[in-house]
């Protein structure tokens, strides 16, 4: 992991003794809502529906036993003894009184943590890989280069009040795990002809009120050009994205209104301007900061565990766990572990103290102390000996956190909704729950294979309802709560916004509509091994919205 030095520490104190002063004058009446109102947000302070929220920052989504073991702390101390994980690999607190947000912050500093740009109209949290520097398919760590640009970003004097907020993430792998098409600028790890490092720029992705797939801008950026490609890109941006309008703000609107060839000229012509000045990476900056990131001491070990073939042929939960939540490890003889926050009928991505600290427990004894979190609102293990993942399994089944469903109809992506948010129009969590229940039963999921579902509770877009192979929008319709239907978006390097299936669904109907796409997928799939995505793209919406509504 990264570690503060004594700039980070002393920048992150003087963030935390500011904002105290801002909350004092705003309690003693000196600051109105509406002026505390940007001056909270700068440092991931909402006012919800019910209470104001802390929203955390987890760089890359990569934390240690530590800091999480305080986090677990600060909720039960100053929340209500929980927190909630959320797509930007970030943590959010619901219910911090406002007068605390400031010895939270303390806290959180004391172990390297802080809430700055997890809000407002800036370079937000750079997210990436949750198997990053583990995972068998890796072509490079993307965490140290996510470092990079997070320092560059931070408080960044040109880009802190751009039209509206940015979003990147990266991806080390040709598999995208980190829904790089779906933000603002996607990076692609890739090698050339040599062999040398570099990325693949994705620009433009993002969903929301007007969702779009990212634009491919440029096949090979070298690795010592990232950052002023993407100052380039935030310059061009800044200049010309519209200010006028908050739902025409984003760089998507750019790209749709200008063209992909006009905005790639302006960023080509100013990255030509500032390529060999200031922003050059040096080879030994990078190496210094890869340093940090290095893997852990592995042990040499059989690549297949017979401590673990034994667990599985004697404790079928534990063999259908492994199946579900375990991924291949580029070390011979280990693993990445899932930590499912989606129990059946819970909801999704949130985690109580005592769960986050038996994380942290499991982490410390069996996976180097380090824990990551994941776009899809679960946590990981990243380097588990595969003889410990019987031990491993038994201190999640002690936790509750067993749930053997990754990837999975229960994985369900849910954004707070209108339980929570003050712009939501619908529930998200309990139409979340209510799916899982019906379809949790380990051999109906078992039967339906890997299937995304994600709900939002507004076009806002929090809970990636867009890019769901089954994706559930909740609107308000006079009053009444109401969830309109996508099939067939992906997330991955095959990314699709997905195809709006008709009229919307009441709160009575929507999980029996569920149902009815799962069941109409199953009879009409070529084969069991043939997934819900695939025959999606084979069949098209038409026998889906016919099952739905009715044929015309």
């Amino acid at each position: 992991m990264y570690r503060y030095d004594e700039f980070d520490q002393q920048f992150v104190q003087a963030r935390v003794d500011q904002f105290r002063d801002q909350v004092q004058r705003r309690m003693a009446g000196e600051l109105t809502e509406e002026q505390f109102r940007p001056l909270r947000l700068m440092n991931g302070v909402y006012l919800q529906l019910h209470a104001y929220m802390l929203r955390i920052a987890i760089p890359y989504g990569t934390l240690n036993s530590r800091q999480l073991r305080t986090l677990a702390a600060i909720g039960r101390k100053y929340d209500r003894g929980f927190g909630h994980f959320t797509t930007r690999q970030n943590l959010q607190f619901n219910w911090p009184a406002l007068k605390d947000i400031p010895d939270i912050l303390t806290e959180l500093a004391a172990v390297e943590m802080h809430a700055i740009q997890t809000s407002g109209n800036c370079i937000r949290n750079v997210t990436a890989d949750q198997f990053a520097g583990a995972a068998a398919d890796e072509i490079a760590d993307p965490r140290p280069y996510a470092e990079i640009l997070r320092q560059w970003s931070s408080l960044h004097p040109e880009f802190s009040f751009l039209p509206r907020k940015f979003k990147v993430a990266i991806s080390g792998a040709a598999h995208d795990r980190a829904a790089i098409r779906v933000h603002d600028i996607g990076l692609q790890i890739v090698r050339d002809g040599d062999g040398r490092i570099g990325f693949e720029v994705f620009i433009g992705g993002g969903l929301g009120r007007t969702p779009f797939t990212a634009w491919h801008l440029r096949d090979f950026l070298p690795e010592e050009d990232l950052l002023a490609y993407c100052e380039a890109i935030l310059r061009v941006y800044n200049l010309y994205g519209r200010r006028d309008n908050k739902y025409k703000a984003r760089i998507k609107i750019l790209m749709h209104e200008a063209g992909l060839e006009t905005v790639r000229e302006q960023v080509e012509e100013e990255f030509e301007r500032i390529r060999d000045g200031a922003l050059k990476l040096p080879h030994g900056d990078i190496e210094r900061i890869a340093a940090y990131f290095a893997p852990p001491v592995f042990e040499t070990v059989p690549a297949e565990s017979a401590a673990q073939a034994a667990a599985e042929a004697a404790d079928p939960a534990f063999r259908a766990w492994v199946r579900a939540n375990v991924h291949p490890h580029k070390q011979p003889g280990y693993a990445s572990v899932t930590v499912s926050l989606k129990p059946v009928g819970g909801i999704p991505g949130d985690a109580t103290s005592e769960q986050m600290e038996a994380v942290a427990d499991l982490a410390d004894r069996h996976a180097f102390g380090e824990i990551r979190v994941s776009h899809v609102q679960n946590l990981i293990l990243a380097h588990v000996r595969r003889d410990d993942l019987k031990a491993v399994y038994d201190g999640l089944v002690a936790a509750d956190l067993a749930t053997a469903n990754v990837g999975l109809a229960s994985d369900i992506i849910a954004c707070p909704g209108l339980d929570y948010c003050s712009l939501a129009n619908a529930r998200s969590i309990p139409v979340a729950q209510r799916i899982s229940e019906r379809l949790g039963a380990p051999d109906r999921q078992a039967e339906i294979g890997p299937l995304q579902i994600k709900i939002s509770g507004c076009i806002n877009a929090c809970g990636h309802h867009h890019v769901g192979h089954i994706g559930i929008l909740g609107v308000d319709r006079k009053g009444e709560e109401f969830y309109q239907l996508t099939l067939g978006g992906s997330a991955d390097e095959t990314a699709s916004i997905g195809d709006i299936t008709g009229r919307g669904f009441s709160t009575a109907e929507v999980v029996d509509a569920i149902e009815t796409v799962v069941d109409t997928y199953i009879a009409r799939r070529q084969s069991a091994d043939e997934t819900f995505l695939e025959a999606y793209r084979r069949l098209g919406l038409q026998p889906f919205k016919e099952a739905l509504y009715g044929a015309a």
